[in-house]
C-alpha cells in the first residue's frame, strides 16, 4: 500500500509504501530526488533517466521526495553523481553522522515523520539555489534555448547548473516533465491522442514512443498498472 502527503518542507512530499504482493515495483522519473528509510537504513535515490525496477524488496518503506534541484544543497552532493542510483546514505556522509541521524529517525512515532524533521533541520542550515523559474519554463514546454536567454545564462552555464541541480541536462529534465504531465492527463481519463497534443508532443507515436524509453513499457501497459 502506498501514501503520500504534503510535506512541511515546501515543495516536498512524505510518502509509505508497504508491498503487499510480490514482484517488482517501477518508479518512473519524475526530475526529483528522496531520502529514504528501509528497515531501520537511511538511503539516497538519486535523480533517474529511466525506470527504476524494485525487484520485489520486502518491507515498509517511507520517504521524502524533494522537489527538482533541492535536494544535493541539502544533502551536500551533486545530484549527477547520484544519477540513476540508490546508495546508503552513509556512502555520503561520515559514519557517525549518519548513526546519528538514523537513531533519531527510528526513534521517531514513525519514520516518514522522522526523515520530515531529518529534512526541515537540513533545510534550516542550508539554502537549496533558485530553480523555480527554470523548472516552471521546461515543465510549461519552453526550448531550452529560450530559457537560458530567459535566465541570462548560456547554454554551457545551463547545463553546468542543471547537472548539478538535476543530475542531467536541461533537455533530459524537460523530458521527464513532459512525460510526467503526459501521465497526470491520461490517467485522468485524456485520450491518448488528446494528451500527445497537450502535453508537447508531435503525435501519439512520439508519446508512445518516449513512454517505453523512459518507463520501460507501452503507454497502455503501464497505465492499467499505475491507474
Amino acid at each position: 500500500m502506498y501514501a503520500e502527503r504534503a510535506s512541511r518542507l515546501t515543495g516536498a512530499v512524505v510518502w509509505t509504501h508497504t508491498p503487499t504482493v510480490p514482484g517488482s515495483g517501477r518508479v518512473l522519473p519524475d526530475g526529483c530526488m528522496d531520502l529514504l528509510w528501509h528497515e531501520g537504513r537511511l538511503l539516497v535515490a538519486g535523480p533517474d533517466t529511466r525506470a527504476h525496477l524494485t525487484a520485489g524488496s520486502s518491507g515498509a518503506w517511507a520517504g521524502v521526495r524533494f522537489p527538482p534541484g533541492t535536494a544535493p544543497a541539502l544533502l551536500g552532493v551533486p545530484a549527477r553523481e547520484l544519477r540513476d542510483r540508490r546508495v546508503g546514505l552513509d556512502d555520503l556522509w561520515p559514519a557517525a553522522r549518519v548513526r546519528r541521524l538514523t537513531a533519531r529517525v527510528n526513534a521517531a512515532p514513525d519514520p516518514a515523520t522522522g526523515l520530515e524533521e531529518a529534512a526541515l533541520s537540513r533545510a534550516a542550515d542550508a539554502e537549496p539555489p533558485d530553480l523555480g523559474r527554470l523548472v516552471a519554463a521546461l515543465d510549461a514546454g519552453r526550448p531550452v534555448a529560450a530559457t537560458a536567454d530567459e535566465l541570462g545564462l548560456s547554454a554551457r552555464q545551463l547545463h553546468r547548473r542543471a547537472l548539478t541541480a538535476f543530475g542531467y541536462g536541461p533537455k533530459t529534465l524537460a523530458r521527464v516533465l513532459r512525460l510526467q504531465r503526459a501521465l497526470a492527463l491520461a490517467r485522468a481519463g485524456t485520450s491518448l491522442a488528446e494528451t500527445a497534443v497537450r502535453s508537447g508532443y508531435a503525435d501519439q507515436a512520439h508519446l508512445a514512443r518516449d513512454v517505453r524509453e523512459l518507463a520501460g513499457v507501452p503507454p497502455g501497459e503501464l497505465l492499467a498498472r499505475h491507474g
